[in-house]
């Protein structure tokens, strides 16, 4: 594990001061068990969606588009302002920020339960990425005050990455039993019960930290982080949906401008809102991409597993949660046991070793295509949970190493958007991708109507739909032709996942060999 022998006590300004001799004990203990609260629940909302897809194609009748904005407004926003409000709790106070976070998250979650349309349920969406962007990084910066002692803060940051993980993992399982037994907006109702007891015992654990010299509260920086990401995800689905157009250009235009206005700021600040400076160091610079990428093909793999599952090979939501179990599993038992693993192997070796683990769960997938059972998918995910709870346990600790505590909320920030921005473009890339193949896949039988067409060839649940509505004998031949574009579209996603699981190994071994044990 890195050497964070620069990690200092971070400024307490408020609460119970540690153990004397630097140990945790009981109460630094549950003050953890309250910050992964929170952790889950974020990691969760990142997934959940993609397994209620199915379900919320049918009930609300999204367009292609609309369907990917579904899933994707959420940690669009939450990715945009991850860094921003990461200052703003070094500015403000950490635990303010994660309870006033907690309060809105919870009342936009009770909200996007009832919503009748689309897009309604993106401006729920929207809500919900707005303060889970409080949420998360004051999670790990506080971390950084409650476990002063290196070694247990080194387990309490391989637990927050398991957390976060997992929650990624835990999405599709909830959604699945939430699913067997209740409409689809009860999968959001399960953020009430989780961020109850935060609100509640978190003012009694965990003690209040901020930047003792805080830099100046920056609108300019927040628009340009959030004017880089939109139009460049924007572009993707664009072009997913609709095909090359000249708009798509003047978007990504816009995109890598706001990017480049958003550094050269950076740079010209004293006290920036995200020093660009620390990804001057290659390690560090290393970790927060093997974040990105981990998250990037673990939310792309569940995208099209969870639809597979349930739309082409027909199992009921909990069944289909079922299959996803032991990948939840051994990622969180990876995440953890690597902790004493890289006591003796470089950090390189065994993130580059997770990775290519990674890319093994997608070549699994590629190899059987259209035939891959239920439990194709459960090997596949158990190889890529493995490979992926080991990587982001090690990238995360690796990060934590090279920042000052003084701005832990803002570099909390930087490794959670990366978290967040993987899971943007888990999505987008991939999921245009499939949506794209798909799209021009399907063969439409005779007879069926232009409306019904276009709902049927825009996603595999639209299709569904339509088939079960003109019954035999086009539904079953409908069906047949869009579940076979379908697994078309996964067998090539999964190739170039493992394309990019191989470039990331390159990356690990590059970039982290200086990082030692």
């Amino acid at each position: 594990m890195a050497i964070l022998n620069s990690v200092n006590n971070d400024t307490r300004n408020e609460g119970q001061p540690g153990p004397s001799d630097g140990r945790a004990r009981a109460r630094q203990w549950l003050a953890l068990a309250m910050l992964m609260l929170p952790v889950l629940l974020v990691s969760v909302d990142n997934t959940v969606l993609s397994f209620a897809l199915p379900v919320i194609s049918e009930s609300l009748r999204p367009n292609a588009a609309a369907q990917l904005w579904i899933v994707d407004a959420y940690p669009l926003v939450l990715a945009g302002l991850l860094v921003a409000m990461g200052s703003l709790g070094d500015r403000w106070g950490r635990r303010r920020m994660l309870l006033i976070g907690a309060t809105g998250f919870g009342l936009v979650s009770i909200g996007a339960a009832f919503v009748p349309s689309a897009e309604m349920l993106i401006a729920a969406r929207v809500g919900l990425g707005f303060f889970g962007a409080m949420l998360m990084p004051s999670t790990l910066s506080l971390l950084r005050s409650i476990f002063t002692d290196r070694d247990q803060r080194r387990l309490a940051i391989a637990i927050w990455a398991s957390g976060f993980a997992a929650g990624a993992a835990l999405g599709p399982i909830v959604g699945g039993i939430l699913l067997e037994h209740f409409w689809w907006g009860s999968v959001f109702l399960v953020a009430v019960p989780v961020l109850l007891p935060l609100l509640v015992f978190a003012p009694l654990l965990i003690p209040e930290s901020k930047d003792p010299n805080p830099g100046r509260i920056d609108p300019i920086s927040i628009a340009l982080s959030m004017v880089t990401l939109v139009p460049l995800v924007f572009a993707i689905k664009q072009f997913a949906t609709e095909g090359f157009q000249p708009i798509e250009v003047v978007l990504v235009l816009a995109g890598v401008g706001a990017g480049v206005l958003f550094v050269r700021r950076q740079l010209g600040r004293e006290n920036p809102m995200l020093d660009m400076r620390l990804f001057e160091n290659r390690v560090f610079s290393g970790a927060v991409l093997i974040n990105l990428v981990s998250v990037f093909s673990l939310v792309g793999f569940l995208f099209f597993a969870s639809q597979h599952l349930q739309l082409v090979l027909g199992l009921s939501p909990l069944d289909a949660a079922y299959a996803l179990v032991p990948g939840l599993i051994v990622m969180v038992i990876a995440g953890l046991g690597v902790v004493r693993v890289v006591r003796f192997v470089r950090p390189a070796l065994v993130v580059a070793g997770g990775l290519a683990l990674g890319g093994a769960g997608y070549l699994i997938v590629m190899v059987t295509g259209q035939n891959a059972s239920a439990l194709t998918l459960a090997i596949a995910f158990a190889v890529l949970g493995l490979g992926i709870g080991a990587a982001e346990t090690i990238s995360n600790d690796l990060i934590i190493a090279t920042v000052a505590p003084a701005k832990a909320g803002a570099a909390s920030g930087v490794s959670e958007t990366s978290y967040e921005l993987g899971a943007v473009l888990g999505t987008a890339v991939l999921g245009s991708i499939l949506t794209a193949s798909y799209s021009s896949g399907i063969r439409i039988p005779a007879g069926i109507s232009a409306e019904q067409a276009d709902a049927a060839s825009q996603t595999l649940g639209g299709a569904v739909s339509v088939a079960r509505n003109v019954g035999a004998p086009l539904g079953p031949e409908l069906l047949d032709s869009a579940r076979q574009a379908f697994d078309s579209g996964v067998v090539l996603t999964s190739g170039i996942g493992v394309i990019l699981m191989v470039l990331a190994v390159g990356l690990a071994l590059f970039t982290l060999r200086r990082a030692r044990s």
